[in-house]
Protein backbone atom coordinates (compact mmCIF):
# COMPACT_ATOMS: atom_id res chain seq x y z
CA UNK A 1 0.00 0.00 0.00
CA UNK A 2 0.96 3.65 -0.61
CA UNK A 3 1.89 5.20 2.72
CA UNK A 4 0.77 8.29 4.09
CA UNK A 5 3.19 11.25 3.00
CA UNK A 6 3.97 15.12 4.07
CA UNK A 7 2.68 17.62 1.85
CA UNK A 8 5.56 17.87 -0.47
CA UNK A 9 5.60 14.82 -1.10
CA UNK A 10 1.90 14.05 -1.89
CA UNK A 11 2.29 16.96 -4.22
CA UNK A 12 4.76 15.05 -6.14
CA UNK A 13 3.17 11.73 -5.78
CA UNK A 14 -0.21 13.49 -7.68
CA UNK A 15 1.94 13.99 -10.28
CA UNK A 16 3.24 11.21 -11.10
CA UNK A 17 -0.04 9.16 -10.41
CA UNK A 18 -1.40 11.69 -12.98
CA UNK A 19 1.35 10.98 -15.50
CA UNK A 20 0.90 6.99 -14.88
CA UNK A 21 -3.32 6.95 -15.10
CA UNK A 22 -2.79 4.84 -11.77
CA UNK A 23 -3.97 7.47 -8.85
CA UNK A 24 -5.47 5.76 -5.84
CA UNK A 25 -3.91 2.37 -6.57
CA UNK A 26 -1.94 0.00 -4.46
CA UNK A 27 1.54 -0.53 -4.94
CA UNK A 28 1.32 -3.80 -6.80
CA UNK A 29 -2.20 -2.20 -8.65
CA UNK A 30 0.02 0.96 -9.57
CA UNK A 31 2.67 -1.18 -10.94
CA UNK A 32 0.39 -3.21 -13.71
CA UNK A 33 -1.81 -0.25 -14.66
CA UNK A 34 1.20 1.62 -15.30
CA UNK A 35 2.91 -0.91 -17.42
CA UNK A 36 -0.68 -2.42 -18.62
CA UNK A 37 1.19 -5.86 -17.50
CA UNK A 38 -0.54 -8.43 -15.34
CA UNK A 39 2.99 -10.90 -14.37
CA UNK A 40 1.42 -14.37 -13.52
CA UNK A 41 3.18 -16.83 -12.33
CA UNK A 42 2.26 -20.44 -13.25
CA UNK A 43 3.71 -24.13 -13.66
CA UNK A 44 4.84 -25.68 -16.51
CA UNK A 45 4.27 -29.30 -15.40
CA UNK A 46 1.11 -29.48 -13.27
CA UNK A 47 -1.08 -31.14 -15.74
CA UNK A 48 -4.54 -29.53 -16.33
CA UNK A 49 -4.02 -26.94 -13.63
CA UNK A 50 -1.19 -25.03 -16.17
CA UNK A 51 1.68 -26.97 -18.87
CA UNK A 52 2.77 -26.59 -21.74
CA UNK A 53 1.32 -27.87 -24.74
CA UNK A 54 2.19 -29.36 -27.91
CA UNK A 55 3.03 -26.30 -29.40
CA UNK A 56 5.10 -25.47 -26.39
CA UNK A 57 2.23 -22.79 -25.17
CA UNK A 58 1.24 -22.36 -21.54
CA UNK A 59 -2.26 -23.95 -21.15
CA UNK A 60 -4.78 -25.14 -18.46
CA UNK A 61 -7.34 -24.43 -15.90
CA UNK A 62 -5.11 -21.51 -14.03
CA UNK A 63 -4.04 -20.38 -17.52
CA UNK A 64 -7.61 -19.53 -18.66
CA UNK A 65 -8.51 -18.01 -15.49
CA UNK A 66 -5.61 -15.82 -15.02
CA UNK A 67 -6.38 -14.33 -18.65
CA UNK A 68 -9.43 -13.67 -17.88
CA UNK A 69 -8.70 -12.16 -14.66
CA UNK A 70 -6.17 -9.95 -16.71
CA UNK A 71 -8.82 -9.26 -19.23
CA UNK A 72 -11.28 -7.63 -16.09
CA UNK A 73 -8.31 -4.99 -15.60
CA UNK A 74 -7.97 -4.43 -19.06
CA UNK A 75 -4.06 -5.43 -19.32
CA UNK A 76 -2.28 -7.48 -21.08
CA UNK A 77 -0.61 -10.91 -19.48
CA UNK A 78 2.55 -11.54 -18.93
CA UNK A 79 3.32 -15.59 -17.43
CA UNK A 80 6.44 -16.17 -15.83
CA UNK A 81 7.22 -20.15 -14.19
CA UNK A 82 9.50 -20.32 -11.09
CA UNK A 83 9.66 -23.35 -8.99
CA UNK A 84 6.28 -24.18 -6.57
CA UNK A 85 8.15 -23.57 -3.48
CA UNK A 86 9.60 -20.02 -4.62
CA UNK A 87 6.03 -19.14 -5.06
CA UNK A 88 4.82 -20.67 -1.53
CA UNK A 89 7.64 -18.89 -0.18
CA UNK A 90 6.39 -15.31 -0.51
CA UNK A 91 9.00 -12.87 -0.82
CA UNK A 92 8.25 -11.99 -4.38
CA UNK A 93 9.97 -8.67 -4.84
CA UNK A 94 8.11 -7.51 -7.49
CA UNK A 95 9.37 -10.27 -9.96
CA UNK A 96 5.30 -11.09 -10.63
CA UNK A 97 2.43 -9.88 -9.55
CA UNK A 98 -0.41 -12.55 -9.06
CA UNK A 99 0.28 -16.46 -8.28
CA UNK A 100 -1.82 -19.23 -9.53
CA UNK A 101 -1.43 -22.97 -8.73
CA UNK A 102 -4.37 -23.43 -6.95
CA UNK A 103 -2.48 -22.80 -3.44
CA UNK A 104 -4.65 -22.87 -0.26
CA UNK A 105 -5.04 -20.42 2.53
CA UNK A 106 -3.28 -21.90 5.29
CA UNK A 107 -2.41 -19.85 8.32
CA UNK A 108 1.47 -19.95 8.04
CA UNK A 109 0.96 -18.84 3.91
CA UNK A 110 -1.71 -16.03 5.03
CA UNK A 111 1.39 -14.50 7.33
CA UNK A 112 3.09 -13.98 3.73
CA UNK A 113 0.24 -13.74 1.37
CA UNK A 114 -3.09 -12.51 0.55
CA UNK A 115 -5.86 -14.64 -1.00
CA UNK A 116 -8.25 -12.69 -2.64
CA UNK A 117 -10.74 -15.30 -4.00
CA UNK A 118 -10.95 -18.94 -5.11
CA UNK A 119 -11.64 -20.04 -7.81
CA UNK A 120 -11.60 -23.65 -7.31
CA UNK A 121 -12.41 -26.18 -4.61
CA UNK A 122 -10.37 -29.78 -4.75
CA UNK A 123 -10.06 -33.07 -3.28
CA UNK A 124 -6.60 -34.24 -2.52
CA UNK A 125 -5.87 -38.11 -2.52
CA UNK A 126 -3.38 -40.67 -1.61
CA UNK A 127 -2.31 -42.87 -5.27
CA UNK A 128 -0.45 -45.73 -5.34
CA UNK A 129 0.56 -48.08 -8.09
CA UNK A 130 -2.08 -50.18 -9.44
CA UNK A 131 0.09 -53.78 -8.42
CA UNK A 132 -0.23 -51.82 -4.24
CA UNK A 133 -2.72 -54.57 -2.22
CA UNK A 134 -3.73 -50.98 -0.27
CA UNK A 135 -7.38 -50.48 -1.18
CA UNK A 136 -8.04 -47.33 1.88
CA UNK A 137 -5.45 -44.53 3.05
CA UNK A 138 -5.20 -45.90 6.33
CA UNK A 139 -3.36 -48.74 4.50
CA UNK A 140 -0.52 -46.33 4.02
CA UNK A 141 0.60 -46.64 7.50
CA UNK A 142 4.24 -46.90 8.03
CA UNK A 143 5.18 -46.48 4.11
CA UNK A 144 7.60 -44.66 2.26
CA UNK A 145 5.35 -41.17 0.40
CA UNK A 146 5.75 -38.78 -1.72
CA UNK A 147 5.25 -35.40 -2.06
CA UNK A 148 5.26 -32.13 -3.92
CA UNK A 149 7.62 -29.60 -1.67
CA UNK A 150 5.44 -27.11 0.13
CA UNK A 151 2.10 -28.19 -0.16
CA UNK A 152 -0.26 -29.17 1.22
CA UNK A 153 0.06 -32.58 0.68
CA UNK A 154 3.12 -32.39 1.93
CA UNK A 155 1.61 -30.56 5.51
CA UNK A 156 -0.90 -33.77 5.54
CA UNK A 157 2.32 -36.22 5.46
CA UNK A 158 3.76 -34.42 8.20
CA UNK A 159 0.66 -33.80 10.27
CA UNK A 160 0.96 -29.80 10.58
CA UNK A 161 -1.31 -29.29 7.60
CA UNK A 162 -3.14 -26.26 9.55
CA UNK A 163 -6.62 -25.43 7.52
CA UNK A 164 -6.90 -21.74 7.19
CA UNK A 165 -10.12 -20.85 5.20
CA UNK A 166 -13.40 -19.95 6.26
CA UNK A 167 -15.25 -22.90 8.20
CA UNK A 168 -12.88 -25.31 7.73
CA UNK A 169 -12.91 -28.83 9.34
CA UNK A 170 -10.19 -30.23 11.23
CA UNK A 171 -7.69 -32.24 8.97
CA UNK A 172 -8.14 -36.11 10.03
CA UNK A 173 -5.11 -38.20 9.29
CA UNK A 174 -5.33 -41.22 7.99
CA UNK A 175 -1.89 -42.66 8.35
CA UNK A 176 1.23 -41.61 9.40
CA UNK A 177 4.19 -42.36 6.67
CA UNK A 178 7.40 -43.96 7.75
CA UNK A 179 8.77 -41.89 5.41
CA UNK A 180 8.22 -38.24 3.40
CA UNK A 181 10.34 -37.56 -0.09
CA UNK A 182 9.96 -34.29 -1.67
CA UNK A 183 9.45 -33.71 -4.97
CA UNK A 184 9.49 -30.61 -7.47
CA UNK A 185 6.23 -31.21 -8.53
CA UNK A 186 3.38 -34.48 -7.82
CA UNK A 187 4.08 -35.20 -11.78
CA UNK A 188 7.84 -36.15 -10.84
CA UNK A 189 6.77 -37.87 -7.72
CA UNK A 190 4.11 -39.71 -9.87
CA UNK A 191 6.81 -40.74 -12.34
CA UNK A 192 8.86 -42.39 -9.76
CA UNK A 193 5.48 -43.83 -8.57
CA UNK A 194 4.52 -45.66 -11.76
CA UNK A 195 8.15 -47.36 -12.31
CA UNK A 196 6.34 -50.17 -9.99
CA UNK A 197 5.03 -50.35 -6.16
CA UNK A 198 7.18 -49.36 -3.57
CA UNK A 199 10.50 -49.13 -6.15
CA UNK A 200 10.98 -45.56 -5.12
CA UNK A 201 7.62 -44.86 -3.39
CA UNK A 202 4.77 -46.66 -1.71
CA UNK A 203 2.11 -43.68 -2.47
CA UNK A 204 2.27 -40.13 -3.50
CA UNK A 205 -0.50 -37.83 -1.89
CA UNK A 206 -1.41 -34.90 -4.19
CA UNK A 207 -4.09 -33.30 -5.96
CA UNK A 208 -7.03 -35.76 -7.13
CA UNK A 209 -7.40 -34.43 -10.95
CA UNK A 210 -3.42 -34.36 -11.40
CA UNK A 211 -3.36 -37.86 -10.40
CA UNK A 212 -6.75 -38.72 -13.08
CA UNK A 213 -4.84 -36.92 -15.78
CA UNK A 214 -1.50 -39.13 -14.98
CA UNK A 215 -4.14 -42.37 -14.95
CA UNK A 216 -5.64 -41.56 -18.61
CA UNK A 217 -2.44 -40.37 -19.71
CA UNK A 218 -1.42 -44.35 -19.28
CA UNK A 219 -0.10 -44.41 -15.64
CA UNK A 220 -0.65 -47.33 -13.92
CA UNK A 221 -1.54 -46.27 -11.25
CA UNK A 222 -5.08 -45.88 -8.73
CA UNK A 223 -6.40 -43.36 -6.50
CA UNK A 224 -7.06 -44.24 -3.04
CA UNK A 225 -10.41 -43.50 -1.60
CA UNK A 226 -11.83 -41.12 -0.24
CA UNK A 227 -10.09 -38.32 -0.72
CA UNK A 228 -8.05 -37.41 2.47
CA UNK A 229 -9.41 -33.65 2.01
CA UNK A 230 -11.20 -31.04 -0.08
CA UNK A 231 -9.54 -27.38 -0.08
CA UNK A 232 -10.28 -24.48 -1.80
CA UNK A 233 -7.68 -22.92 -4.32
CA UNK A 234 -7.37 -19.15 -4.43
CA UNK A 235 -5.00 -17.19 -6.00
CA UNK A 236 -2.66 -15.72 -4.11
CA UNK A 237 -0.68 -12.05 -4.00
CA UNK A 238 1.97 -9.93 -1.98
CA UNK A 239 0.10 -8.96 1.23
CA UNK A 240 -0.98 -5.47 1.93
CA UNK A 241 -2.64 -4.27 -1.49
CA UNK A 242 -6.27 -3.99 -1.01
CA UNK A 243 -7.01 -2.58 -4.07
CA UNK A 244 -5.28 -5.22 -6.20
CA UNK A 245 -6.76 -8.14 -3.91
CA UNK A 246 -10.69 -6.36 -4.84
CA UNK A 247 -10.45 -5.94 -8.45
CA UNK A 248 -9.21 -9.88 -8.33
CA UNK A 249 -12.19 -10.78 -5.93
CA UNK A 250 -14.70 -8.66 -8.17
CA UNK A 251 -13.47 -10.78 -11.67
CA UNK A 252 -13.47 -13.88 -9.84
CA UNK A 253 -16.70 -13.35 -8.55
CA UNK A 254 -17.66 -12.33 -12.22
CA UNK A 255 -16.57 -15.55 -13.43
CA UNK A 256 -18.30 -17.53 -10.70
CA UNK A 257 -22.05 -15.74 -11.45
CA UNK A 258 -21.76 -16.02 -15.42
CA UNK A 259 -20.95 -19.51 -15.41
CA UNK A 260 -16.99 -18.92 -16.83
CA UNK A 261 -15.32 -21.05 -13.80
CA UNK A 262 -17.90 -24.06 -14.35
CA UNK A 263 -17.28 -23.97 -18.18
CA UNK A 264 -13.15 -23.65 -17.72
CA UNK A 265 -13.79 -26.68 -14.91
CA UNK A 266 -15.48 -29.17 -17.32
CA UNK A 267 -13.09 -27.83 -19.98
CA UNK A 268 -10.01 -29.16 -18.22
CA UNK A 269 -11.46 -31.57 -15.29
CA UNK A 270 -14.90 -32.70 -17.02
CA UNK A 271 -15.96 -32.25 -13.30
CA UNK A 272 -16.99 -28.93 -12.13
CA UNK A 273 -14.81 -28.27 -9.40
CA UNK A 274 -15.72 -24.44 -8.96
CA UNK A 275 -17.91 -25.06 -6.54
CA UNK A 276 -17.16 -26.49 -3.13
CA UNK A 277 -17.45 -30.12 -2.79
Amino acid sequence: MIKRLGTAALAASFAVAAWTGAANAGEVLDRVLRTKTLTVAVGTDWGPVSHLDESNELAGYDVDVAKQIAASLGVEIKFVTPGWDLIAAGKWEGRWDVAMGQMTPTKERAERMDFPATYIWGPTSAVVHKDSKATKPSDLEGKVVGVSAGTTGEAYANHNFTPAWLNAEPITYQFKPAQVKTYGANTVALDDLRLGDGVRLDAVIGDTPIAHDAIKAGYPLKILEPALFNSPGDVAIERGDKELSDKIAAAVKQMENDGTLSKLSLKWYDVDYSKEQ
